[in-house]
Formats: C-alpha cells, structure tokens, sequence
C-alpha cells in the first residue's frame, strides 16, 4: 500500500511529508557516520531503503514516535489531533522509505503523575479529594469500574485511540517505572544530578529554586508523591534522601518505581530511554522543548525532532481551555459530523491558529467529501499532497457521498423531517438506486444533518420577504420550472433555469440572485447549489416554496 511511492514522497509538499524526510535526516544522522550516512541516502533516494537496512544494522531498529497523554482527565481533542498527525507523519516516512523501515507510534500515559486537584465533571469528588496526591493509578475510580482512576482513564484512552482505528503501542508511565525500563537512564539522572538541576534552576522562580530537584519520590508511608528537596544523593548506591512529611528522614533508591521524575526531565528522560525520534507538541510547549532538549543530551540521549503546533480558538478568537468550556469536545464533533471530517480539519495548516467551534463542522464535511472526489482525477503527485491520501494512509475511499453536507442541511430545514426515512423518501426520487447499504456515508451525514439543523440551524434561521425585483423574478423561475417534466431530477438542467432568470432579471452582481433565493427560501445567507437542491426535495415541492417566497408567506416563520 505504501510502497514504491519513495519518488513522489520525496518531492511532495505537504507537511507530514516535510516532517518525514525531516525524521529521515535526524535518523540517519543520529545512527551513521557521515559517510555512512552519505551511503545510505543514496540507497534510500533510489528506492533501496530495504538494502540501506540490510548494509547498515544501526538503521534495523524501528524508528520511534512518540505522543504524550495526562490521564487526570478523559481523552479530549488535543489529544486525538495529537495521535491524528502523528499518524500522518508515520505513514509518509513509510512511503518515503518503500514501507521497509519498521516503525512505532508510542502513546505514552503518564499516570503515575499525582493528582493535584478534583476535575470538574467527575463523580465521587470526595473520594477524590481523599486520594489528592497518590499517583493516578492509586487513586480510586471514581466510576467504579477499575482499579484506579488511572486505569480508568487509560481505558478511556485505548477505546477512543480503537475507535479510530489507530496503529499505536500503548505503555503506562507506572508500568515503565516499576519494571525498570527507565532504571538505567534514571541512575544516570542521578549521577548527573548537578547537571540537571543547571539547566532547570535558572528556568524557575527564586522560591521554587530552593527547593527543586528533579526527583519526586513516592512516601513509603502515605504513597503520596512528594516535592521536596533532595538533601543527599549517594550515586553508587543509587539513593538519594528527603524529608517525609509522615516520617521524617527517608532514603529510598532511585529504581524500580520508587520516584518518578518532574515533567520536564520525565520528558527528556522517556526521551532517552526509549530512544524516541519523533514527537510534536504544541506552542505553548516551545520553551519546554527546548528545556527538555537540553536535559536529554544531559542523560546521553539525543532529542527527538518535531513541529509545534498552534492551538485552537473558540469562536471568538480567544484561546481555548478545558476549565472555561470555551472548546469543543470529541463527543460534540462526532454527534455532528463524521471522524474522517475531523481528521481532515487536522491535517489543514497545523502551525497556524484556528476556530474549533461549532460553525466550523458542515465545511470541515464538505470540504472532505470534495476532496475525496479530486482525488480521484489527480495525478499521482497530486494525490500524494492531497488531505485524503494522509488522513487515509494513501487508500482512501473510492466514492463519498453524492449530496453535500450544506445541502441535506437546508433540505432537512424545508422538508421539516425529523428522521432519516423522511430524508431517504425524498433521496428515493433523485438517487433510486441508492440505500443505506449502498450508500454508507450519505447514511451517516443525514444523521449528523438532523442533529445539527436541530441545535444550530433552526434556531438562528430568518426568512425575510423579497424585493419587488426578487419577487417578479421568483415568480418568473416558478414559471419556468413548471414548464419542465415534473419528475425532473436534472440538476444541472435546474440550475441552468435559475441561471437565466437571474440574468433575464438583469440582478447585479449576479450572487445577489442567488443570495436573494437563499435569504427568502431557506432563512440564510448561502446555501448549497440549488440545481442539485430542487432535484432532491422535487420540482412540484421546490415550485411551491418558491411561490411562497414570492408571495411573502415563508417570513412569517421568523
């Protein structure tokens, strides 16, 4: 599927493309010599890359990316935008290197942070504030249905990441920590402890200064995570000691998920010890990234490459934040619109900022749907830069859907229809051929039009009376309709009529025609293409709308 596509993978423009031969190079630089590398490159830029593997054993281990996950809370956009484009970069490096390189995409959850505070939204918060500062996977499950609030959430974090169909390898911050996969690099943390705490202290505030350290044991005594000062270290036996709050001086060693780190040096410390190679996180992360950069080549790892990437605003501009409720969360897209909409509202211009609101659902649709249908016609250099071919891992469907998301919109809001048979009904005449069966994603948009005509359409619609102009053109349109078979599903031949009688009515430009036809006929400012409109509500229907729009009767429904 994603082999012999190194030629066009490597002279697309697309940014995931852009980001995988950037991973290309930090790979090879981090694993070869420079003639080595040189070797290499000539290998993989002629479509060897299985031989560049075969010559050079360094270049046999997979190559790591990376998404991190806090699970003090549920599963949320950012964090399916995160999994979402880290999956686009994936797939283009497999097709920049023939498919032949293995990879793996690590979703990390650090569920052994401590819960700092209650979140909102959840049952039981007083249990929870019983259980504040236990790391997560202690805390109780406020659900009732695991071990901890921790494992809960990871459940969570599977399902979802399932749903999608994501390729991913999920690891437990608690599960690495125990089970001494992170021992080596965390002895070495120890070791270089001055070091560390070089890079961090000018980074932080004079109170904070005095009593950090990277390290935040777990109390022997309360299980609680600590953050004191760590006032003795002894490297050889790889220790260090603190004050308990519930029993005074402590040592406990380093190992075997008796600490964890602070975040920043977490970071850099999963960076080095699981060799990881890519990740991307978002602008408001920048100067960390920088930070944790620096304490990885500390700990003797090489930092990942990456990207930062904007965040979201709300429909006001402003930045959005999950204690405001100012977003929009995964549950609220898909009850409107389809997850292939979503990834496609990802995959467009990650570093610049953009509205996640409502509004932004019924183009994210259409603008999907239409670039299925281009892809089709294009070129295969083109279809590697095309939105579908990432979203979609280069197989994307064959067909969409044959209706616009815009137009089941209006066509619910005249047929008035609560339910899909209503909207099948109507489909029956324009497309007989088609059912639920043959037509799976026109199925699903009828669903998300019925909601969100319901929650968002209906009531800010305004239907307003017509010109005199408009309405002796309105009137003129009907006429010319009449004149036509009445089981005309032409859409172009429909929309050929409309064309003339906006020009016949010498309407200047010639939007305001149709602006006029959507203002008074269906409430808003534009609309889909009325051709297409009238051949699935029906002719004798759309002749009868549009006398009483004439006639002044349709704004009484404002």
């Amino acid at each position: 599927m994603l082999q012999n596509l190194e030629t066009l993978a490597r002279d697309a423009k697309s940014w995931p493309f852009e980001q995988a031969r950037n991973l290309l190079d930090h790979v090879l630089k981090k694993r070869l010599s420079d003639a080595d590398r040189a070797a290499a490159r000539l290998l993989i830029d002629a479509g060897k890359a299985n031989e560049a593997l075969a010559t050079f054993e360094a270049l046999q281990k997979p190559v790591v990316l990376e998404t991190g996950y806090g699970p003090s809370g549920l599963p949320h956009m950012g964090t399916f935008g995160e999994v979402a484009r880290t999956t686009m970069v994936r797939n283009a490096f497999r097709a920049l290197t023939g498919d032949y390189w293995p990879t793996r995409l690590i979703a990390f959850s650090d569920d052994m942070d401590g819960l700092r505070k209650v979140p909102e939204g959840v049952p039981n918060p007083d249990m929870l504030r019983e259980d504040l500062h236990l790391p997560l996977t202690k805390v109780r499950d406020p659900f009732g249905t695991h071990d901890s609030f921790g494992a809960h959430n990871n459940a969570r974090l599977r399902a979802f990441l399932d749903s999608f169909g994501f390729d991913y390898e999920f690891m437990s911050s608690t599960e690495t920590y125990r089970s001494g996969q992170f021992d080596e690099v965390l002895l070495r943390v120890l070791e270089r402890f001055d070091a560390i705490q070089a890079v961090m202290l000018p980074t932080l505030g004079e109170e904070r200064r005095a009593t950090y350290s990277p390290f935040l044991p777990i109390s022997p005594i309360t299980g609680h995570v600590l953050q004191v000062p760590t006032l003795e270290r002894d490297v050889e036996a790889g220790t260090i000691t603190f004050d308990d709050p519930a029993g005074g001086r402590t040592t406990v060693p380093v190992t075997g998920g008796h600490v964890k780190l602070q975040w920043k040096p977490d970071w850099a410390m999963r960076w080095t010890a699981l060799d990881v190679d890519y990740e991307m996180s978002g602008k408001d992360l920048i100067e960390s990234v920088r930070e944790s950069s620096k304490l990885c080549r500390v700990m003797g790892g090489e930092p990942p490459v990456g990207f930062n990437y904007e965040l979201f605003l709300d429909v006001e501009g402003k930045k959005i934040s999950k204690s405001k409720g100012n977003g929009l969360t995964m549950e609220q897209w898909l009850r409107y619109g389809t997850p292939e909409s979503l990834s496609w509202y990802m995959f467009q211009s990650p570093k610049s900022a953009k509205s996640l609101h409502f509004n932004v659902i019924p183009r994210a649709i259409d603008d999907y749907l239409s670039f299925i249908d281009q892809f089709r016609a294009q070129e295969p250099a083109k279809q590697v830069d095309n939105a579908v071919w990432s979203i979609h891992a280069g197989a994307p469907p064959q067909v969409a859907s044959p209706v616009s998301f815009a137009l089941l919109l209006n066509l619910v809001g005249v047929a008035n229809a609560s339910n899909k048979d209503q909207l099948w009904a109507y489909m029956a005449r324009y497309l007989p051929e088609a059912t639920p069966d043959n037509e799976p994603v026109l199925d699903q948009l009828m669903d998300r039009a019925l909601n969100y005509y319901e929650d968002f359409v209906r009531p800010t619609k305004t239907f307003r009376v017509p010109t005199e102009q408009e309405a002796v053109a309105f009137r003129d349109l009907a006429a010319r309709l009449r004149a036509l078979p009445a089981d005309t599903t032409d859409g172009e031949l429909i929309q050929g009529e409309v064309y003339a009688v906006g020009k016949a009515h010498a309407f200047q430009p010639l939007r305001a025609w149709f602006a006029a036809l959507y203002e008074v006929l269906l409430g808003d400012s534009q609309g889909p293409r009325f051709g297409s409109f009238a051949a699935i509500y029906g002719l004798p229907e759309t002749i009868a709308l549009i006398e009483k729009g004439a006639d002044g009767e349709l704004a009484d429904k404002a």
